[in-house]
């Protein structure tokens, strides 16, 4: 039978691979396997709670009542109910909002200098953010989704730099049967396979100039705006210069949709292997 550190350690891997379904699948297998464990209820509340969305806290919340129920000074969840507690709407949900209070008093009497503890205080003083640092994070998160993006684009320029779609998908799908697991190789698959055919090249053609059609683009929308300034066609600020963005907004959307699905099908064939070898050492152990 797979064991409470196996499942832990299953549960981390496709945590850090960005598996959240596949975490909280891991962890309910193990709670059935093994029966109730605070480890467990601790992984599936938090994969829960990263959603970030009502019904997924609502799930987490009962997660981390019930590793408490088991475990009341387990430390991973108290800072994880903690910081569940402090995101929540304290208009809309004032009770779970208030337990933050109690949560962090006993995380601190607990253990004032673990790791667990210095992320709840973290949570402490982003949730006392200001509107301003709301802003801060909107953009990064955008830069972040940015670079994500054009580092797709990078790697689909350099596929196609010396070879035809074709090949390149050919050749990014042996890539992936030798990594596996390694979600940019399985990036590249997948946007090739969504890219390929003829009606597709104008989204291919962008893909490989990314970084100068979206310099053109900007440079069209500026001049335009300028341009119905000067002739007296709009008064002030007009939005008809943004149409030159349209395409490329659009083009990112699709590749961030396509990228979404390489990562799930790497995580899919982690949790698979994950799988097999927990199936595997429970065959050894009951031989």
């Amino acid at each position: 039978m797979t064991t409470v550190d196996e499942y832990n350690e299953r549960c981390e891997q496709l945590f850090l691979a960005g598996g959240l379904g596949a975490v909280r699948r891991a962890a309910r297998q193990g709670l059935d396997d093994v029966g109730p464990h605070a480890d467990l209820y601790c992984w599936l509340a938090v994969a829960h709670a990263s959603e970030d969305e009502d019904d997924h806290d609502t799930e987490a919340e009962r997660a981390f009542r019930k590793g408490l129920a088991l475990e009341a000074d387990h430390l991973g969840l108290l800072a994880g109910y903690g910081e569940l507690c402090l995101r929540s709407d304290a208009f809309e949900y004032p009770g779970r909002a208030n337990r933050a209070v109690q949560l962090t008093r006993r995380l601190e009497e607990l253990a004032p200098d673990s790791a667990e503890n210095a992320q709840l205080q973290q949570a402490h003083r982003w949730a006392a953010r200001s509107y301003w640092d709301d802003l801060r994070m909107a953009a990064a998160r955008g830069a972040v989704k940015s670079q994500a993006v054009e580092l797709q684009a990078g790697d689909v320029a350099d596929a196609l730099r010396t070879q035809n779609i074709q090949g390149a998908r050919a050749q990014a799908a042996a890539a992936t049967q030798a990594w596996p697991e390694d979600r940019r190789t399985a990036v590249l698959a997948a946007t090739l396979e969504a890219l390929s055919g003829p009606g597709n090249a104008p989204l291919r053609w962008i893909a490989r100039h990314r970084g100068w059609v979206w310099a053109a683009s900007v440079t069209l929308s500026a001049l335009t705006g300028a341009l119905l300034r000067l002739t007296g066609v709009v008064n002030g600020f007009g939005p008809w210069g943004l149409l030159w963005m349209l395409p490329m907004l659009a083009a990112d959307a699709r590749l961030s949709s396509i990228r979404k699905e390489g990562e799930r099908a790497a995580v899919a064939r982690l949790e698979e292997r994950l799988s097999g070898a927990g199936e595997k050492a429970g065959t050894g152990a009951g031989a």
